[in-house]
């Protein structure tokens, strides 16, 4: 292994202090029954940051908007006992030196009328599309609009309060906000559609709300995506200067951090630099990034055509990431699947233990480890 000690170096953000660079990718678990997180979910992330990761994010959790949610037992972020929950794992975090963000979550046209608790419910889109050219989904009309912004700042405001240290807005891979920016599922032709300025409306209106809930010093992130689960070649931006288009009104807006998916970290951005999302998204904006996508592993975590679920995948250098985060190219460093299969990854990789990290399989997933 190579001297990963980049890795560990503190990074500060205004009064968010970390130990290190590495971060707790946001990964959906399907293991809150109720919408509540339990005893287990608490010890999940308690491990992880026992473990040493210095910023969680956790997995994806519901508004308090009727169609937020998209799939059972994902947890929710309204409701006394949920809120509850998720304080005794803010609570279990912090007692071993840890900081935690919530990633604020509306599925938009990923939801199907009939999944619980909701039930005949349909996914909220900007043109009622979860596919392009395929209407089957409630259009929002300007009320659901102005719901669902005020939504995720009361959900910002609940975060400040239960003592997170951030706040993530879920911005990619195809869900509502991502399903806003995405010219192919908003065909509208009002002030939110059209133009990429006019597509961003939506999210800018999400970060002025979560910004007023929780103040000018709280750090918001953003997770966004050029990939969407609908269609893995979809760009937002297609050269660096529509990148700067797009990202500039989101930092003006209030994003203090850009947490920029994609499926491999190492792969460039654009033509004629060997810069990753990350790296391009810092260099726009001067705010820090966030790199992540199969860090530490030998595959993608997408199923191969003919494959059904995410791939099992063996451990692999660091050498490349070291190197991009040895030249400033991103801040932060998020994993995944690694930190499924190792809940200490930061410690073995600390300490030099390579042999010691476990391979990721399938039925890794099937509990909370």
């Amino acid at each position: 292994m190579s001297d990963t000690s980049i890795l560990f170096k503190p990074f500060t953000l205004g009064n968010l202090q970390l130990p290190n660079r590495v971060v707790m990718a946001p990964m959906t678990r399907n293991k809150s029954p109720h919408n509540i997180p339990g005893s287990d979910v608490v010890e999940y992330y308690r491990r992880r940051a026992a473990g040493g990761v210095g910023l969680i994010i956790t997995e994806g959790t519901c508004i308090d908007h009727i169609a937020a949610s998209g799939y059972p037992d994902v947890p929710y972020f309204h409701g006394a006992e949920r809120l509850a929950g998720w304080q005794k794992v803010v609570d279990a975090v912090h007692a071993e030196g840890g900081k935690i963000a919530p990633q604020l979550w509306h599925c938009g046209g990923m939801r199907k009328a009939g999944t619980p608790p909701e039930g005949e419910v349909n996914g909220y889109t900007p043109s009622g599309m979860n596919v392009p050219g395929k209407v089957n989904r409630h259009i929002m009309t300007q009320q659901d609009i102005d719901d669902v912004v005020q939504a995720f700042g009361q959900g910002a405001a609940d975060a400040k309060a239960l003592g997170f240290d951030a706040v993530e807005i879920h911005g990619a891979h195809g869900y509502l906000v991502d399903q806003f920016f995405w010219e192919g599922t908003n065909q509208r032709d009002d002030g939110y559609g059209g133009s990429l300025a006019n597509r961003s409306r939506f999210a800018l209106e999400v970060i002025a709300a979560v910004r007023a809930a929780v103040g000018p010093d709280f750090p918001i992130s953003l997770r966004w995506s050029q990939w969407k689960q609908q269609e893995y070649t979809a760009r937002l931006a297609t050269s660096p200067q529509e990148l700067e288009q797009f990202l500039l009104p989101l930092s003006a807006a209030g994003v203090d951090i850009f947490h920029c998916s994609t499926r491999r970290f190492w792969e460039p951005e654009f033509a004629g630099s060997d810069l990753n999302l990350a790296g391009w998204t810092r260099r726009i904006t001067g705010k820090p990034a966030i790199t992540v996508g199969s860090v530490g592993l030998s595959t993608d975590f997408i199923p191969a055509p003919g494959e059904t679920a995410f791939r099992e995948a063996q451990p692999a250098s660091l050498d490349e990431l070291v190197r991009r985060l040895e030249a400033d190219e991103f801040d932060l460093v998020a994993v995944g699947r690694a930190l499924i299969a190792n809940p200490d990854w930061a410690e073995l990789v600390a300490g030099q233990r390579a042999a010691d990290l476990k391979a990721f399989n399938v039925e890794m997933l099937g509990s909370l480890i």
